[in-house]
């Protein structure tokens, strides 16, 4: 009874009265029209951030640069390697006890850089020369070994290649006595290092060498070559197309500077290594930053 006073009481209704135009309008299609609305610009919202999210076709081109320059980095390690077990295999060759001069020359094709035996005289009237030449000692051109500082006219001059009759057979090589400074090919007598009769020495095989890129032609005629055209040189001295670089103990002293077989390369790999890998870290970084963190790269 009392509630049933109180719901009918003035003040009741009045309540009443305020509550029920609030529950008419949140069914109004004024409200309706105004959710659908939001439902629409949060579903674009959402559609948008996805787009953003996924990575476009630039996005996945640009990633094959940290991916190709970690691929040079990796492919210079390898060539480091290679060259690193060239230049141990070259001058274990260069050091191995020397053998005698074989009884088939053409064995010496499969022999470069290998030390040989020989017994015989020079013949000086028929001496050419190679050059110009920088000065080799120790395996290396001068220049190399101080950085460019001393590969100036006191280190170039020219090799001097003379004919060697061999003594136990019929046939004469080539051997190259040494390095003489000389500019233009002219070269005092006294410094050429003539010594008549029969010696004994050691050479390193040297194969025939092709025409560099960007050097001269040779010129026979006046017994001067730019590179080791062994063919040319053996035809014009009446010689075999065998060729010998003297050791540097058999040189003749005050004569040429003998030991001219250069046995160093040029290896750069290690900077080309840092280079490259830096390169993809760098990449790879800026492209983790735009793509992924979606942050601008400044």
């Amino acid at each position: 009874m009392n509630l049933l006073r109180l719901i009918t009481s003035s003040k009741c209704q009045n309540l009443l009265s305020k509550i029920r135009p609030t529950i008419d309008e949140c069914f109004s299609p004024r409200i309706l029209y105004h959710r659908t609305s939001f439902d629409h610009k949060h579903r674009k919202h959402q559609e948008k951030k996805q787009q953003q999210e996924e990575i476009d076709g630039i996005g996945w081109l640009l990633l094959i640069m940290p991916i190709s320059t970690f691929a040079l980095g990796t492919w210079q390690v390898k060539r480091r390697e290679w060259k690193l077990q060239l230049l141990k295999d070259l001058h274990e060759k260069v050091s191995s006890d020397p053998i005698s001069f074989p009884e088939n020359p053409q064995v010496l094709d499969n022999m470069e850089y290998r030390p040989v035996r020989v017994k015989g005289e020079f013949l000086y009237d028929k001496e050419i020369r190679i050059g110009p030449k920088s000065l080799i000692i120790g395996g290396s051109a001068v220049g190399e070994k101080t950085g460019g500082l001393m590969s100036t006219t006191s280190s170039t001059g020219y090799w001097i290649v003379t004919p060697f009759k061999l003594v136990d057979r019929d046939m004469t090589i080539l051997i190259n006595r040494g390095w003489v400074k000389g500019r233009r090919g002219k070269i005092p007598a006294k410094e050429l290092g003539h010594v008549p009769g029969v010696v004994e020495l050691t050479g390193i095989v040297r194969l025939n060498e092709t025409r560099p890129v960007f050097v001269p032609k040779n010129s026979p005629h006046a017994g001067i070559f730019v590179y080791r055209d062994i063919n040319a040189m053996a035809e014009l001295t009446n010689s075999s197309p065998i060729f010998l670089d003297l050791i540097a103990r058999d040189g003749t002293p005050g004569g040429p500077i003998a030991g001219q077989t250069r046995i160093s390369m040029r290896n750069e790999h290690m900077s080309y290594i840092i280079t490259w890998y830096t390169l993809s870290a760098l990449t790879a970084f800026m492209w983790y930053r735009l793509y992924i963190l979606k942050l601008p790269l400044l």
